[in-house]
């Protein structure tokens, strides 16, 4: 006997084409569906109403359609509250516990529909206070109302925006100037209309910015106001510290490209020169650090996060090594972002999506257009791929924003 229920969805199911997913995902889970009732929106502003009879040959496959059918907007009619489980033990969910999407979600609870607060993906919500909020697995505590299942959740993903900048990019990366500097345009614009709506900026860099060049260029940015929070692992800030201090960029010479003589060392001599200074706002306070990435952060009072990892030398003072306190710190500078900036890294960008809600936009540069892929692939699907030289791209984009600046 087959399994009925009966879902519903409201947004802007056609144009963004989740309608066919919804369509799509009831056959590729052997199930069956029949529009009971349909209404499309008549004006580009106006949403459409789909209401869909959904079978399923079996209880494990129906629950498996309705996870998959929920992360596309569609919810039970009628469902009623959701179900809230207290937690037993610290960080030890219930073992129905319901796993978010970075997509706006809401819970019914008290007959009232609570928008989720803090949304982000792969995290557990908690109800307490009237409230509804994510909460990471390793942050709950005995007595947190979670909630279990599918019943009284309405996800609402991304639709297509209406004034979207359309970046058309090949999807075997640019190969021309024009193209590049189309990227950069649409880029500069993102940043403008970001910093004009009272939203911040937020960069995520890896080295790559500092050997290819681009670090003078961001250093204008941050100094132009286009940057509110450098998020980056400890290399970016040793590698930037000893260009800035010796000239070099992991020992090559940034005038010439070549190695200095004994040149292995200088990434170590820098690391050395902040334990000296006591770490990196001290040395640019004393003088010693002039200039660079991290020179214009403590300027111009931007925050910035060196997150660490295991490969790390020294490494600088100021590098988080706790990754758990490293991904708090990550998080808490993405609060309010409305445009973020990954350049080089891929690891970052990834750690990065991974803590965004859907409707903020994510522009990743970087020369291999696996990493643009890799990041889209992991849930970000809101992450735009621009497939270029880090140091072309920014060198372009300072410039794009220099009007704007003065």
């Amino acid at each position: 006997m087959n399994i009925q229920e009966v879902v519903e969805a409201q947004g802007h199911l056609v144009d963004s084409h989740i309608l066919e997913q919804i369509f799509d995902t009831v056959v590729e889970c052997q199930g069956r569906f029949e529009v009971e009732q349909f209404r499309i929106g008549r004006t580009n502003s106006e949403p459409s109403y789909l209401r869909l009879k959904v079978e399923a040959p079996s209880q494990p496959l129906m629950s498996k359609l309705l996870s998959q059918l929920l992360g596309l907007g569609c919810a039970p009619v009628d469902a009623g509250d959701a179900v809230l489980v207290p937690v037993e033990r610290d960080k030890c969910a219930p073992e129905d516990f319901y796993s978010t999407t970075n997509h706006r979600t809401m819970v019914r609870h008290g007959q009232e529909w609570l928008e989720v607060q803090n949304q982000r993906m792969d995290a557990m919500i908690v109800v307490a206070g009237g409230q509804a909020s994510c909460r990471r697995l390793r942050d709950l505590r005995r007595g947190d109302l979670v909630v279990t299942g599918m019943r009284g959740i309405r996800v609402v993903p991304e639709s297509k925006e209406r004034d979207r900048l359309a970046f058309a990019f090949m999807s075997n990366g640019i190969s021309s100037e024009r193209q590049v500097e189309t990227a950069v345009r649409q880029t500069a614009a993102l940043l403008q209309q970001a910093r004009s709506a009272g939203q911040r900026i937020v960069v995520v860099a890896g080295p790559v910015v500092v050997h290819t060049g681009g670090a003078p260029a961001l250093a204008e940015m941050i100094r132009a106001g286009f940057v509110d929070a450098l998020l980056c692992g400890n290399a970016l800030g040793v590698h930037d510290i000893e260009a800035s201090l010796l000239g070099t960029s992991l020992g090559v010479r940034q005038t010439d490209g070549r190695q200095e003589e004994h040149g292995h060392r200088n990434h170590m001599r820098a690391i050395n020169a902040m334990y000296h200074a006591g770490g990196i706002r001290q040395a640019v306070e004393s003088g010693l650090l002039r200039g660079g990435i991290m020179y214009e952060c403590v300027k111009a009072g931007v925050p910035f996060v060196l997150a660490g990892s295991l490969r790390d030398d020294g490494p600088l003072p100021d590098t988080i090594t706790d990754m758990n306190h490293a991904q708090d710190a990550y998080a808490e500078q993405l609060k309010g972002a409305g445009v973020v900036l990954c350049l080089g890294s891929m690891l970052h960008s990834i750690a990065t999506g991974n803590m965004l809600p859907s409707w903020v936009k994510i522009v990743c540069v970087d020369i291999n257009p696996a990493v643009a892929t890799k990041v889209s692939d992991r849930g970000t699907g809101q992450a735009v791929g621009v497939v270029t030289d880090v140091g072309l791209f920014l060198d372009l984009l300072s410039r794009a924003l220099a009007p704007e600046a003065k």
